[in-house]
C-alpha cells in the first residue's frame, strides 16, 4: 500500500513589502478626468499597508516632461501620503511623453536614494494612469523597467492606445481599460487583486506547498463543449486535452483522467476509473469524434459532473483527500444557470479551471471557476497551445493544503467593544481577549479581514477591514487600544454604525463577494437606546452577530441582536473571558458555515419591479434604474432569500430580470446597471401587469408562491396608462400578489389606487427625480412586512373604471390638423387650398375647450403655420389662415411630413388633446405623389388614434392616398384644386360624427409577414460608416433601419447569417457572421450599436479590412453553401480611391450595395457597387426607410441562382480572367539605395499579390538596370503566382552610378519582348512594359520608348521624386503615368496603377466617351477667392499679384471642348474674399481679365482675409443667384485654413449638394499643413490630382486645364480625356516695339526709411560741451585671457544670504544625540488600569508559636489544566489549526 502523502510546508515569516509608485498623466488631455484620478490613487493607498518598513508609496505626474510629487521616502505614513495626494493639483502641458515619463521614474524614483528598497529583494511596483496615445517611444523604456525587475500595469481610457499600454505592462493581461477616468472604481478591486497575486508570486507570504510531481495524486475532469458552435474548434480542443494528459502521471495510484462531453445534455466519453495507464487514455482522446447539438446548457453539465463522476463509484478519490480538479472548455455563453452547480462543486472541494473562446461570457467563466483568475480565454480554440503552460503551472502549483479555508478561511469580522465608563476595570481583559481571538484567524488580504470599535455615547474606529492585512499588524493595533470611556451606553446606535459604516465595500467589507459578514459584541450593560431596529436592519444585510454579554449585560437585549440564541456567551466577570476563546472560534465557524448561512438568511420574498419604459420618460430613465439600485442595496438578495424580477412597459411589455436570472445581489445589481430602455409610444399598464402575473411571477421563471412565499409588484410610471388596467390590476390582487403603484403628478391618482394592494401603498411625486422620496418608505414596509401583516392584509377594489382608451367627447371636442402641399408646383393653386380650409373651419365650433385647429405646410420639409392651441377663438383662426403664403420647394416628401405631425403637432405640449382621448383628425391636401416612404408614418399616426383623410388631385398616386387615409372611403381624388368645394361637406361630416372608438375600430394593424422574406442563405455584412460625418443621430436611424431589415430576414445558422463592422479613421467589428446563432441575439448586437467616431471617413481601407477579416471561413463566411452580400452606409467622401475594390468584390462573387446619404460620394458608390442598381440615395439617414423596399429587391436579387444547365462551366457568371504579358524594368542604380530597392520590391510584390489571381492567364518578367541591364527572369521563367513571388524576394540589389534607361528599354524590347522569352503578342496578349525609377537618365530614354511603343508595347512609367517630366517622355500617356515623392509612399499609388492595368488588359481603352449630341453650348461660372493673413495682401504674399493677373488671364481663354463642335464655351469669373469681419467682399463676374484684375488690384491694403466656413458657405449664396445650368466652380488661393476642420468640411459637403461642381485650393507661400486642406478639394480634373501651389511653373496653364476637363466632364459627360504630354517651353518671342511715354504718374506712397548713410569726414573741432548724463552701460564684453596670480586680499564681509535652495532627498538619521536635562515634573495623571498581581515576595521573619486558629484563606487560583497531547491536538483542529503529529 502506497503511503499518503503529507507536503512539506515552508512558511516565508517576513510580512510583505511593496514600493509602489503611481505614474499619472497630467497632460492637457486628462484635466476633466483628474479629480478621478486622484480619487481612485486615495482609494488604492488607502487599501495598502503604508510603514516605512512595509509599504512605500511615491507618485509622479507627467505630460511633456515629468515631475515627482513626492518620491518613496518622502512620507512614512498612510495619513501624510492621503493628505498630499488629496491636494494634488493638475499639471496640464503637451504633448504626452509617456516614453521620457517612464524613463525617468526608472532612472529617478526606483533608485535606494529615493527609497527604493528593489536590491532588498522588495517588489516594485509601477501604476501608470495615461488617457492618451505617447508621442515617442515608450517600448525601450518600458523594456528597461521590466529588467530592472519593475512590474508595470497600465490603465488607459478609450483615448489611450491599448496595445501601447499592453506593450508598456509587466504582462498584457496587467493592461486594464475603461470608458472614462470616472470609471476607475470599476476596476479597482481587478488591479487589486492583480496586484496581490503579482505580489504573492514575487514574495509569498502565505505557506507554499512543495509537492513531489512523482507522488502527487490528483483527480482530473475535462468537461468539453460539444455543441454545435464548437464544431470548428473541437480538433483542437482534443488536441489540448490530449497535450494535457501527456504532462500527467497517469496511474491508478497516482493522477486519474476523466472526459465528459456536453451540448443540450451530457455524455461521459470515460470515467476516473475506466482507464488506468495514460496510453489508454491517448488513445481514446485521439478518437474522440463532436457530438454537435443546442443549445448549450453548462449549468446542467456542472451538476451532472458533480453527481456522477465526482463519486466514489467513478473512481473520485476525494473521501481520501486527493484534489479534485475540474478543467471546462466553452465556447458560448450556457442557455441556463450556472451559479448553483458551480458553488456545489466548491463545496464538495473542486477545483475549478475554465477555459473559453471569444464567443464565451468571460464573467460567466469567471463565476464558474474556483477563483477568477483561473479562467483563462483565447480568440480561437486553436490558439490553445498558448495557455496550456500557464494551466498547467496552475495545476501542479495549486496549494491544496488551504483548500478548506475556502470554506471557512474567507470572513469579515468586526469586534464592537464596549467602551463606556462600566467598563474601564475590565477593558485591559477584553484587550487580551480579541488578541487571542485574532492569534488563531487566518487573518490575509484574502482571507480574514478584522476590524475593530469602541464605543460608548458615540462610535471610534481604531482600524477598517482594509486598513490591516497582516496579523502583526492588527495584533500590535490591539495591544495599543486604549479605554475609550463615556457614558450612556448607546449600542443601538453602535450597530447602525458599523452596519453603515464598516460593514461597505469602501471599508473592506467582500459582503457582495458573498464572503461571511460577523459581528462579535463584547458588551458589559444595557443599552441606553433602541436596538431592535438596528439589528434587524443588520441581519436584513446578511450579517451574523455573536454577542458576548458580561456582569450587566442583558442577554434578553442580546437575543434581539443576534440571529441565534446558540450565538450568544456569557462571562459573569471580565476575567472569565478568557475561558470563552475558543468558544468564541467554534461560534465563528458555525456562522461561517454555508449551511448555517443559508437557514439565518431572513425572510423570503420575491419582488418584481414593474417600470415605465415609454418614450415619455425621455432621458430620466437612468433615475428609475438608481431607484431600483437603491432599493435592491437595501434587500436581502439572495437564491433563498429576496428574489427580484424587472419588466419594462411600453407598447407591450418586456422583461428584462426575471425571477431566477440572478442568484446574488451583486448579480442583481450589475444587471439593473446595464438596463437599456426599450421605448413606446404607449403605456399599456394593463397589458403589463397580466404579462407579470402570467410569465414572470410563476414557478419556470423563479416564483415561489407554492412555497407560500409573499409575492410584491412595484409599479412606477411617469404618465397615465393608454388601455384598461382594472381588469387585470383586479385579478393581480385576487391571486394573492402584492402591488405597490408609484406615479407622478401626470398620472391620475385614481388610477395609483386602482394598481395598488391597498390605498396605503399608492404614492405620488412630483416627478421621475422625486422617486427618492418614497424609497426609505417602500425599503421599511418590504423589510418590516411579515407574514402575519400580510394575512391581515385586505385588497381594496375601487369602483371607478379608469379606462382611457375610449372617452365618449360627445362630439364636442375635436383636434383637427391640415397638412397642405406647400410645393412651388401648386404655387397657383394654393389660394383655394386655403379658402377650404377657412370654409371648413367656420362649419366647425372652434375654441378651446371645443375644436382646436392647427394647419401644417410642406415640401421638402414640414412647416407649422400654427398649433393646436396657438388661438382660442374662430376669429383668430381665420385671421391667421388669411395670411398664409405658399413657401415653394420641390420636392413632395409626404411621409417625412407625415412623421413630423405625429411627433410635433399630435403632443400635449403642441395643444393636443390625444392623452384625454379626444378625437384627432388630420385632413392631408396634396398635389402629387411622394418622394419617399409613406406607409409607415401613416400606420403610426392611425396607430396613435388619429384619423388621417386624404385629398389628392389627378396628379397625386391614389394607391398612396388609401395607405394614408384611415379607410377607403376617406381617401378622396379630384382633378383640381379649384374641386375642393365639392369635398367639405364630407370632411366636415366625418370630424364631427367620429368618436375615438370609431377610430380604434377601423383601423387594423398591417401584419408583417416574416416569412414572405425567404432569401435563402446569405451572409450580409454592414459596413457603416462610423465617423463624425455620420454622427451619433446618423448612427441611430442607420441601427433602427437594419434593425427592420433583419426583423424581417431569417437569421438562424443555417440560413442567414448577419455581420456589422463600423469605420471611420479606423476599421472595428462589432460583431462577425458566427458571433451569434440566433435573430433575437444580431438584435440584441444591433440595438447596443454606438457610434465609433473619428475625423475621417477611409471606405477603401475599410474594404480591404472586410475582405481580409470578414469575408473568410473563420469568421463565418460560408462561400460554398451561400451568397455573399456587402452592405455600404456611407454619408462622406472616402479619402483614398476606392475604384480599385469594385472588381476585387465582383471578382470574389460578393454583391455590393452601396447606400448614401448627405456628402457621400455617388462615383465612388458606382465603384465599389455591383450594379448602377445597387447604389441607392437618401438625402440625410432619417430617410432610410423611404428605400428599404428598393434595398430588399437588390438584396434578393442581384445575384441569381445558377441553372443547372450551366453548372458544366463552374467560371460562369465571374469575371473574365485577365490576360496579359507584363516586365517590370527597375532601376537599380544609387539612385535607389540597398533600403529603398526592398521597398521596390514589396510594392511590385504587393501589386502583383493584388492583381494577379489563380484564375488569371499573366506572365510576369524582372529586370533591374543602372548603366547596363540584369535580366532577374523572363516571362516564361515562372507559371505561378507563388513561384514568381519567391523570385521577386530573392531579388538583390545591383548598385550604379547613373542609369542608361534608353539603353534598357531596348534591352527588354529584343530580350524579354520576344516569343523565345514567353511573348504572346502574336497572340494579341496586351504586352506591358512597366518601368520604376528614382532619377533621371543619362540617355535619351524618349526616342527608346517611342520605338518599344510603336512595337504595340504599352508602357506604364512609375517615379519617385521630381522627375514628372521624364515620367511623361517614358509613359504611353498621361494616365500611365504615376509619381510618389518618397519610395516610402509607392504602395499609396497602387490603387490607381491597378485600375488602370485592369482596364488595360480588359481591352478597355483608357479614355473613352463620344459626345452624344453633335452639338451642346457650355457656360462656366468660376469664383477665384483669396485670403492673406496681412492688412497688405501683396507685400505678405508677394507672388500673388504676378499670378492673378496670369490666371485670370489664361482661364478666360478656354479653347473648344469635345461636344461643342469647335464652339468655345463662355466663361464669367468673379472674385470673392472674405474679411476678419465675416463680411465677404464681392467683385461682379465678368469675362474681361483685365478689368477684374484692376478692380482685384484695388483690394490690396484692404486685409486681411480670411479661409473658413464662412467663407465657403458665402461661396454657395454667391452662386444661388446665378444661372442653374451653369457649370460652377471654386478656384481659391490660400495662405492655410482659418477656421475648424470638421466645420469647413461640412459647409463643403453643403457647398457640394447645393450643385458646385468642382472646389479646387491652390497654396500661396509658407502654407501650414496644405496637405490637409487639400482634402477639402473635390471635383477636380481627369489628370493626377496632385496639390496645386503658387509657385508651380505654369499654373495658369494647369489651372486651365482642369477647368477643360470639368467642362468634358460635365457639359459632355465623357469619363476622361486624353491629351499629350506638353511641349516644351517655347522660347523668348521677339522684343515689341518700344511704346510712347505714359501719363504722369500719382505721388508715389512714402518709401521705406533709409538705412545709415555712410561715415562722413571729419569735422572742425568744436568747444567742449557739458557733461553729459552717463549712458547706458555696454554689452559685457568677452573673457580676457588670465591674468598672473595675484597676492591675497584682505578678507572680505560676509555675502547676503542667498535664497533657500531645494531640499534635497532625506538623509540617513543621524547618531543618537546626548540625552538631554531633565525637565520639569508634569501634572499628575489618570490612575493607570490596575496592574496584574506581583510576583510573591520574599518569606517575613518568622512569628510567635501560638494555638489560636486564623481566619480562612481565598480560594487559590486556578492551575494549569494539562491536557494529553492528543487532547490538544483536537482543539487546536476545532479552531481551524493544522497539526501535524
Amino acid at each position: 500500500m502506497t503511503p499518503t502523502l503529507i507536503p512539506t510546508i515552508l512558511v516565508e515569516s517576513q510580512a510583505p513589502r511593496r514600493d509602489v509608485v503611481f505614474l499619472l498623466d497630467g497632460s492637457d488631455g486628462t484635466r476633466s478626468g483628474f479629480p478621478a484620478m486622484r480619487d481612485f490613487v486615495q482609494r488604492v493607498v488607502e487599501t495598502l499597508s503604508v510603514d516605512e518598513n512595509k509599504d512605500r508609496v511615491a507618485v509622479v505626474q507627467y505630460s511633456r516632461d515629468p515631475a515627482a510629487q513626492f518620491y518613496l521616502n518622502t512620507y512614512t505614513t498612510k495619513g501624510e501620503i492621503l493628505n498630499t495626494v488629496r491636494g494634488l493639483r493638475h499639471k496640464g502641458g503637451r504633448p504626452l511623453n509617456t516614453g521620457a515619463a517612464l524613463q525617468y521614474v526608472r532612472d529617478n524614483v526606483f533608485t535606494a536614494s529615493s527609497g527604493s528598497r528593489r536590491l532588498e529583494s522588495v517588489p516594485q511596483l509601477l501604476i501608470l494612469l495615461s488617457g492618451g496615445r505617447s508621442v515617442d517611444n515608450v517600448d525601450t523604456p518600458a523594456s528597461a523597467l521590466k529588467e530592472l525587475g519593475v512590474l508595470v500595469f497600465g490603465i488607459g481610457t478609450r483615448s489611450s492606445d491599448s496595445r501601447e499600454l499592453q506593450r508598456i505592462s509587466h504582462d498584457p493581461s496587467y493592461a486594464l481599460s475603461v470608458s472614462d477616468f470616472t470609471d476607475l472604481p470599476s476596476i479597482q478591486q481587478q488591479l487589486l487583486s492583480s496586484v496581490e497575486a503579482v505580489v504573492i508570486d514575487v514574495t509569498p507570504e502565505s505557506p507554499t506547498v512543495l509537492v513531489d510531481h512523482d507522488t502527487a495524486r490528483k483527480d482530473v475532469v475535462f468537461l468539453l463543449d460539444g455543441s454545435d458552435g464548437t464544431r470548428n474548434g473541437f480538433p483542437a480542443m482534443r488536441d489540448f486535452v490530449q497535450r494535457v494528459v501527456e504532462k500527467l502521471n497517469v496511474g491508478g495510484d497516482k493522477d486519474r483522467v476523466s472526459v465528459v462531453q456536453y451540448g443540450r445534455d451530457q455524455e461521459v466519453n470515460f470515467y476516473l476509473n475506466t482507464y488506468t495507464t495514460k496510453g489508454d487514455i491517448l488513445d481514446i482522446v485521439r478518437g474522440l469524434r463532436h457530438r454537435g447539438g443546442r443549445p448549450l446548457n453548462t449549468g446542467a453539465a456542472l451538476q451532472y459532473v458533480r453527481d456522477n463522476v465526482f463519486t466514489a463509484s467513478s473512481g473520485s478519490r476525494n473521501q481520501e483527500g486527493v484534489p479534485q480538479m475540474l478543467i471546462l472548455l466553452s465556447g458560448g455563453k450556457s442557455n441556463d444557470n450556472v451559479d448553483t452547480p458551480a458553488s456545489a462543486l466548491k463545496k464538495i472541494g473542486v477545483m475549478i479551471f475554465s477555459v473559453g473562446s471569444r464567443a464565451s461570457d468571460i464573467n460567466e467563466l469567471q463565476r464558474i471557476s474556483f477563483d477568477p483568475s483561473y479562467a483563462l480565454s483565447v480568440s480561437e480554440f486553436s490558439d490553445l497551445p498558448s495557455i496550456q503552460e500557464q494551466l498547467l503551472t496552475r495545476v501542479e502549483t495549486f496549494n491544496f493544503s488551504l483548500m478548506g479555508e475556502t470554506m471557512f478561511g474567507h470572513r469579515d469580522i468586526v469586534f464592537l467593544l464596549d467602551g463606556s465608563d462600566g467598563t474601564r476595570n475590565g477593558f485591559s481583559a477584553m484587550r487580551v481577549f480579541v488578541q487571542k481571538v485574532v492569534e488563531n484567524l487566518n487573518v490575509g488580504g484574502n482571507k480574514d479581514r478584522i476590524s475593530v470599535v469602541q464605543y460608548s455615547r458615540n462610535q471610534e474606529v481604531h482600524f477598517y477591514l482594509n486598513t490591516y492585512t497582516k496579523k502583526e499588524d492588527i495584533l500590535d493595533s490591539i495591544r495599543r487600544l486604549r479605554h475609550k470611556g463615556g457614558r450612556p451606553l448607546n449600542t443601538g446606535a453602535a450597530l447602525q454604525f458599523v452596519k453603515d459604516n464598516i460593514f461597505r465595500d469602501t471599508s473592506g467589507s467582500r459582503r457582495y463577494e458573498g464572503v461571511p459578514q460577523i459581528l462579535i459584541l463584547l458588551s458589559g450593560g444595557l443599552s441606553n437606546d433602541a436596538v431592535n431596529q438596528a439589528a434587524f436592519d443588520m441581519k436584513g444585510q446578511g450579517i451574523q452577530s455573536v454577542g458576548i454579554a458580561i456582569r450587566q449585560a442583558d442577554t434578553r437585549e442580546m437575543q434581539s441582536i443576534t440571529s441565534d440564541p446558540q450565538l450568544i456567551l456569557v462571562a459573569q466577570d471580565f476575567s472569565d473571558l478568557s475561558a470563552l476563546h475558543l468558544e468564541l472560534l467554534s461560534s465563528i465557524a458555525q456562522v461561517s458555515s454555508p449551511g448555517l448561512i443559508a437557514e439565518s438568511q431572513g425572510p423570503k420574498k420575491d419582488i418584481v419591479f414593474l417600470v415605465d419604459g415609454s418614450d415619455g420618460v425621455g432621458r430620466e430613465f437612468p433615475i428609475i434604474q438608481e431607484f431600483i439600485s437603491s432599493i435592491v442595496k437595501n434587500l436581502n438578495v439572495g437564491e433563498n432569500k429576496i428574489r427580484i424580477g424587472v419588466v419594462q412597459y411600453g407598447d407591450s411589455p418586456n422583461a428584462d430580470i426575471y425571477l431566477n436570472s440572478h442568484t446574488t445581489k451583486e448579480g442583481v445589481m450589475n444587471a439593473v446597471k446595464g438596463l437599456r430602455q426599450r421605448g413606446g409610444r404607449e403605456r399599456n399598464l394593463g397589458q403589463a401587469v397580466e404579462f407579470v402575473s402570467s410569465e414572470v411571477l410563476n414557478v419556470r421563471r423563479g416564483g415561489r408562491k407554492e412555497e407560500g412565499v409573499p409575492q410584491f409588484l412595484i409599479v412606477v410610471s411617469g404618465g397615465r396608462s393608454t388601455d384598461d388596467i382594472s381588469r387585470p390590476a383586479t385579478s393581480l390582487k385576487q391571486s394573492g400578489v402584492l402591488p405597490f403603484s408609484i406615479g407622478t403628478r401626470d398620472v391620475n391618482p385614481q388610477e395609483l389606487q386602482v394598481v395598488s394592494y391597498v390605498p396605503n401603498f399608492a404614492y405620488t411625486v412630483d416627478d421621475l427625480p422625486g422617486l427618492y422620496t418614497v424609497q426609505d418608505t417602500l425599503i421599511s414596509t418590504l423589510t418590516e412586512l411579515s407574514d402575519d401583516d400580510i394575512a391581515r392584509l385586505r385588497p381594496v377594489f375601487p369602483t371607478v373604471d379608469v379606462t382611457t382608451t375610449t372617452v365618449s367627447t360627445g362630439g364636442e371636442k375635436r383636434d383637427v390638423v391640415f397638412l397642405v402641399d406647400g410645393t412651388t408646383a401648386v404655387r397657383s393653386e394654393f389660394p383655394a387650398i386655403r379658402d377650404m380650409i377657412g370654409r371648413v373651419v367656420e362649419k366647425l365650433d372652434v375654441g378651446l375647450d371645443r375644436v382646436r385647429v392647427s394647419v401644417v405646410q410642406y415640401s421638402d420639409d414640414a412647416n407649422m403655420e400654427f398649433l393646436l392651441n396657438e388661438h382660442s377663438t374662430k376669429d383668430e383662426v381665420r385671421q391667421a389662415t388669411r395670411k398664409i403664403q405658399s413657401r415653394g420647394g420641390n420636392r413632395l416628401n409626404t411621409g417625412r411630413a407625415l412623421d413630423w405631425v405625429s411627433k410635433n403637432i399630435y403632443q400635449r405640449s403642441a395643444g393636443s388633446r390625444i392623452e384625454e382621448g379626444v378625437p384627432q383628425f388630420l385632413i392631408l391636401v396634396t398635389g402629387g405623389k411622394s418622394n419617399d416612404d409613406v406607409s409607415g408614418p401613416a400606420n403610426q399616426l392611425k396607430t396613435n388614434l388619429v384619423a388621417p383623410l386624404a385629398i389628392g388631385t389627378k396628379n397625386a398616386n391614389s394607391n398612396e392616398l388609401r395607405q394614408i387615409s384611415l379607410k377607403p372611403e376617406f381617401a378622396i381624388s379630384i382633378d383640381n384644386f379649384r374641386q375642393l368645394p365639392t369635398v367639405e361637406q364630407q370632411l366636415i361630416a366625418s370630424v364631427n360624427t367620429m368618436t375615438t372608438t370609431d377610430i380604434s375600430s377601423s383601423f387594423v394593424p398591417p401584419v408583417l409577414d416574416i416569412a414572405n422574406l425567404n432569401m435563402g442563405r446569405k451572409d450580409i455584412i454592414f459596413l457603416i460608416d462610423g465617423s463624425d460625418t455620420t454622427g451619433s443621430n446618423g448612427i441611430a436611424h442607420i441601427r433602427d433601419f437594419i434593425l427592420n431589415i433583419v426583423q424581417q430576414l431569417d437569421v438562424q445558422p443555417d440560413q442567414v447569417r448577419v455581420a456589422v463592422v463600423q469605420y471611420s479613421d479606423k476599421v472595428k467589428t462589432d460583431f462577425s457572421l458566427n458571433s451569434h446563432s440566433t435573430k433575437p441575439a444580431v438584435l440584441s448586437a444591433i440595438k447596443r450599436l454606438r457610434q465609433q467616431g473619428g475625423r475621417s471617413s477611409d471606405l477603401a481601407k475599410a474594404i480591404e479590412y472586410v475582405i481580409r477579416n470578414e469575408l473568410k471561413s473563420s469568421a463565418g463566411v460560408r462561400l460554398a453553401e451561400a451568397s455573399q452580400h456587402l452592405v455600404v452606409l456611407t454619408s462622406g467622401r472616402s479619402p483614398t480611391d476606392v475604384s480599385v475594390y469594385g472588381p476585387l468584390l465582383k471578382g470574389s462573387r460578393v454583391n455590393c450595395i452601396g447606400i448614401g446619404a448627405g456628402g457621400a460620394d455617388s462615383r465612388q458608390l458606382n465603384q465599389i457597387a455591383t450594379s448602377s442598381a445597387d447604389v441607392l440615395q437618401v438625402p440625410t439617414f432619417p430617410g432610410l426607410p423611404t428605400i428599404k423596399e428598393r434595398f430588399i429587391s437588390r438584396l434578393n436579387g442581384t445575384i441569381p441562382e445558377e441553372a443547372p444547365t450551366e453548372i458544366d462551366d463552374p467560371t460562369s457568371g465571374l469575371p473574365k480572367a485577365k490576360a496579359a504579358d507584363i516586365v517590370f524594368l527597375v532601376d537599380g542604380s544609387i539612385n535607389l539605395g540597398k533600403d529603398n530597392f526592398k521597398e521596390v520590391m514589396e510594392f511590385i510584390l504587393n501589386l502583383i499579390d493584388l492583381f494577379f489571381t489563380e484564375r488569371d492567364n499573366l506572365q510576369i518578367g524582372l529586370a533591374h538596370y543602372a548603366t547596363d541591364v540584369t535580366d532577374v527572369f523572363y516571362l516564361n521563367t515562372y507559371k505561378t503566382k507563388d513561384d514568381i513571388i519567391s523570385a521577386l524576394s530573392r531579388t538583390e540589389y545591383k548598385g550604379g552610378r547613373r542609369i542608361n534607361t534608353g539603353a534598357a528599354i531596348r534591352h527588354v524590347q529584343e530580350n524579354h519582348f520576344i516569343k523565345d522569352k514567353g511573348s504572346r503578342k502574336d497572340e494579341g496578349i496586351p504586352q506591358i512594359l512597366m518601368i520604376i525609377t528614382g532619377g533621371r537618365s543619362s540617355d535619351d530614354g524618349k526616342t527608346a520608348a517611342l520605338g518599344l511603343k510603336a512595337t504595340g508595347v504599352r508602357i506604364y512609367a512609375v517615379g519617385v521624386g521630381d522627375i514628372e517630366d521624364e515620367l511623361n517622355n517614358l509613359a504611353s500617356e498621361a494616365s500611365t503615368v504615376a509619381r510618389a515623392s518618397t519610395f516610402l509612399e509607392l504602395s499609396e499609388l497602387n490603387e490607381q496603377i491597378l485600375e488602370t492595368l485592369d482596364d488595360e488588359v480588359k481591352g478597355i481603352k483608357l479614355c473613352t466617351g463620344v459626345s452624344q449630341e453633335p452639338s451642346k453650348a457650355c457656360s462656366l461660372e468660376v469664383l477665384v477667392g483669396f485670403d492673406v493673413s496681412s492688412q497688405n495682401i501683396f507685400q505678405a504674399q508677394r507672388i500673388l499679384e504676378s499670378k492673378m493677373g496670369a490666371i485670370l488671364q489664361r482661364i478666360t481663354k478656354m479653347t473648344g471642348i469635345s461636344c461643342s463642335s469647335g464652339q468655345i464655351p463662355s466663361i464669367q469669373v468673379g472674385i470673392l474674399a472674405m474679411d476678419t469681419a465675416s463680411e465677404p467682399v464681392h467683385l461682379e463676374f465678368t469675362d474681361n481679365a483685365d478689368m477684374l484684375f484692376e478692380a482685384f488690384r484695388a483690394l490690396r491694403n484692404r486685409g486681411p482675409y480670411v479661409l473658413n466656413a464662412k467663407t465657403i458657405a458665402a461661396y454657395g449664396s454667391r452662386f444661388k443667384s446665378r444661372a442653374a445650368d451653369a457649370v460652377k466652380v471654386v478656384i481659391h488661393l490660400t495662405d492655410g485654413l482659418d477656421g475648424q476642420y470638421n466645420e469647413m468640411k461640412r459647409r463643403v459637403e453643403e457647398l457640394k449638394i447645393s450643385g458646385v461642381n468642382s472646389f479646387i485650393l491652390v497654396g500661396l507661400e509658407r502654407v501650414p499643413r496644405f496637405e490637409e486642406a487639400v482634402l477639402l478639394e473635390f471635383g477636380r480634373g481627369f489628370r493626377y490630382t496632385r496639390p496645386l501651389r503658387v509657385n508651380v511653373m505654369d499654373l495658369d496653364y494647369e489651372l486651365l486645364e482642369e477647368l477643360d476637363n470639368i467642362a468634358e466632364r460635365e457639359c459632355c459627360a465623357v469619363p476622361c480625356k486624353c491629351t499629350g504630354t506638353r511641349g516644351d517651353r517655347g522660347a523668348v518671342g521677339l522684343g515689341g516695339p518700344k511704346g510712347g511715354p505714359g501719363g504722369a504718374g500719382g505721388a508715389g506712397h512714402p518709401g521705406d526709411e533709409g538705412g545709415p548713410g555712410g561715415r562722413g569726414p571729419p569735422g572742425v573741432n568744436g568747444t567742449q560741451g557739458f557733461q553729459g548724463c552717463p549712458g547706458q552701460r555696454g554689452i559685457k564684453g568677452g573673457r580676457g585671457y588670465s591674468g598672473e596670480k595675484g597676492e591675497y586680499g584682505e578678507i572680505g564681509l560676509d555675502g547676503i544670504n542667498g535664497e533657500e535652495g531645494k531640499s534635497g532627498v532625506a538623509g540617513p538619521p543621524g547618531d543618537r544625540g546626548n540625552p538631554g536635562r531633565r525637565g520639569p515634573k508634569g501634572t499628575k495623571g489618570h490612575a493607570g488600569d490596575i496592574g496584574d498581581t506581583g510576583i510573591r515576595g520574599d518569606p517575613g521573619t518568622t512569628g510567635q508559636d501560638n494555638i489560636v486558629a486564623g481566619p480562612k484563606g481565598d480560594p487559590g487560583d486556578v492551575g494549569p489544566v494539562v491536557m494529553s497531547s492528543f487532547h490538544r491536538a483536537s482543539v487546536l483542529t476545532a479552531c481551524g489549526i493544522t497539526v501535524f503529529l
